[in-house]
């Protein structure tokens, strides 16, 4: 027997299945109210969908479309109007999370649009659900601002569904990349970007290199504020690798 809508309603009323909070259920969308939907779901009286329950994200906001059937998540029961409100919103974010952890866990680097930026860092989204990069997790050197729009690639740091906590790190992906080129050992030349009292800064294909003064070679150690000028390259020794936050090490030792 094909599966239809009024099979389905045959089949709720041969069995008095019960709708329960949390069930996740097909409805099919017939009527476009001023706050909201009211849709078919082989019950004796109309489900509700407010407008407010539709969309994760502002940006992706339309009319849905009438007599379109698709999965809805019941959100509460109105004891006065004897309607089940139902919400497209959450069974969008469980199922979010869902492609989330798995991509998570099978460690995937992503390519992310930057939408937006604030003081501490930029906002992509994933899923439609938020996620964000530190400033301190950008591709060295790079000024957020040209970012806007554009994608970059990025790797998980915290995926937290019970705090909708998605933080992710653009450094991190980047040195993932370069991991077939670049291995404890190798030496490479790069700029100097930055002078601190604890170390020199290089530049390694936008990843951070720290020389800490405890590896500089003896004679640069009394005055390396001076022999490291900014923008000079150096022949430098990747001594480790941090990839859980995007950054290297490095030695002037040879």
């Amino acid at each position: 027997m094909c599966f239809t809508h009024r099979n389905f309603a045959k089949v709720l009323n041969h069995y008095q299945y019960n709708f329960n909070i949390g069930d996740i259920i097909a409805g099919t969308i017939f009527s476009q109210e001023e706050k909201g939907y009211l849709i078919d779901i082989g019950a004796n009286n109309a489900a509700y969908l407010p407008n407010e329950e539709i969309y994760l994200t502002k940006v992706l906001q339309h009319n849905l479309i009438s007599s379109e059937t698709q999965e809805f998540f019941i959100l509460a029961y109105n004891a006065r109007s004897k309607q089940l409100i139902l919400s497209l919103k959450r069974l969008k974010y469980i199922r979010g999370w869902e492609r989330i952890k798995q991509l998570q866990l099978e460690d995937i680097v992503l390519d992310l649009e930057i939408k937006s930026l604030n003081k501490g860092g930029v906002l992509v989204d994933i899923e439609e659900i938020q996620g964000f990069i530190p400033n301190s997790h950008l591709a060295y050197m790079v000024s957020k601002e040209t970012l806007i729009n554009t994608k970059v690639m990025c790797k998980f740091l915290i995926a937290d569904e019970q705090y909708n906590q998605l933080i992710l790190s653009n450094r991190c992906a980047k040195l993932k990349h370069m991991l077939h080129k670049i291995k404890i050992g190798s030496q490479v030349r790069a700029p100097v970007t930055e002078i601190k009292p604890y170390g020199v800064f290089f530049n390694v294909n936008n990843i951070p290199a720290l020389l800490h003064i405890s590896e500089m070679e003896k004679q640069h150690i009394t005055n390396f504020e001076q022999i490291f000028a900014i923008g000079t390259k150096w022949l430098i020794k990747v001594i480790h690798i941090d990839t859980k936050q995007g950054r290297l090490s490095v030695s002037t030792n040879r």
